[in-house]
């Protein structure tokens, strides 16, 4: 328990305290922020974010590297596990395929980065070493960090993902968790449009997820001197104290950086941030087996992706007509008149409840179990 807390707060103190420091590095090298997106034209008030401080996603992930080694070395309470490790891996991965975008648009002082393809490309160069190491380097107990089972609350015994054989089971694998980071990731990245949007969200979901791995810590289907057969309800999740370090650590770090990216930001977190976001949120939900859940604790971040493929697939089919003012959702909002203080904190309150919700959904299905 004290490498968490202890994780916690390094990250959280890292990310509050030394940002000034690194805002001062970024107007060194000239990493402001670059507005000449459609959105941003058709939104006047974001012209004055224009120089902006940005690629802040950088500090967190730092924060959170640095917190996690220290709480984990110092704390006392174990030692870095494969679980833990690979969620650093997404994380730093994702952020570094953002990362090289961010750098292409300020370098050119143009909003086009990397391609939409090469983006993809980029991010299953990240995930497929991820997929392919999860779902091996066994434990003692044969517990893999991922599985081949889809999974909501734990795995779901009839979809098993190699039913049809190992080569046709490493397919589906790979491209079922390459689906989820990429959708995730881009899904992140699209909510990140409003000062401190998705870094509030994620700090919701993050900490749902990092409730869920405790829970699965403290009940666990294999350990020393268990009695498996009295067992209910318990988990096969590897390592997920771990997980619950790591999960701590990430979301204390956005809390510290949502200290100057809240409205009106001093940083953005360009998507060198959104992309390690989702790189988190991903490597979470595969390695807890809750996959399927994603989409209940990440709601806030599906609302953003769901509305600009609404707002296309109608596009197309009406010939031109739009179903929102423009999409993303909070944009349709902005478009409305709404502040952009009140469209931020509305979608943190929903993205809270979205994650109290699934928590609750998580508990009462042990509950039915146990």
């Amino acid at each position: 328990m004290r490498s968490l807390l202890m994780a916690a707060a390094i990250s959280l103190a890292f990310t509050l305290f030394l940002t000034p420091v690194f805002l001062r590095l970024f107007r060194k090298w000239g990493w402001g922020q670059v507005i000449r997106t459609p959105e941003d034209i058709a939104n006047p008030s974001h012209e004055a974010k224009r120089g902006t401080p940005t690629m802040g996603g950088v500090i967190f992930i730092l924060g959170t590297i640095v917190g996690y080694f220290v709480g984990v070395y110092v704390g006392g309470d174990g030692q870095p596990a494969l679980s833990s490790l690979l969620v650093l891996w997404l994380m730093v991965g994702f952020g570094a395929v953002g990362f090289v975008d961010d750098f292409m648009k300020v370098r050119s002082q143009r909003s086009l980065g990397l391609s939409g393809w090469r983006k993809v490309i980029g991010q299953m160069l990240v995930i497929i070493p991820f997929g392919i190491v999860a779902l091996n380097f066994p434990n003692k107990w044969d517990q893999t960090p991922a599985t081949k089972f889809v999974s909501l609350f734990r795995d779901i015994p009839w979809l098993n993902l190699f039913v049809f054989g190992v080569v046709l089971g490493w397919i589906l694998y790979l491209l079922w968790i390459s689906i989820i980071g990429i959708a995730t990731s881009n899904s992140v990245n699209l909510t990140d449009g409003l000062d401190g949007l998705a870094a509030g969200a994620g700090v919701f979901v993050v900490g749902a997820y990092t409730l869920i791995a405790f829970w699965q810590f403290k009940q666990p289907c294999a350990g020393e001197g268990l009695d498996v057969a009295a067992l209910g309800g318990c988990y096969e999740i590897r390592d997920p104290f771990n997980l619950a370090i790591v999960g701590a650590s990430f979301a204390s770090g956005l809390i510290g950086f949502l200290w100057w990216n809240a409205p009106k930001a001093k940083v953005f977190m360009g998507d060198v941030g959104s992309m390690a976001i989702g790189g988190v949120i991903t490597a979470m939900a595969i390695l807890t087996h809750t996959e399927l859940l994603l989409f209940v604790i990440a709601g806030v971040f599906v609302l953003s992706s769901g509305s600009v493929i609404l707002q296309r697939g109608y596009f197309k089919l009406t010939r031109g007509k739009r179903l929102f003012l423009m999409s993303p959702f909070h944009h349709h909002l902005e478009m409305r008149g709404w502040p952009e203080v009140t469209i931020v904190v509305r979608l943190w309150i929903v993205a809270g409840l979205l994650a109290v919700s699934a928590v609750g959904l998580f508990y009462v299905e042990w509950l039915s179990l146990a």
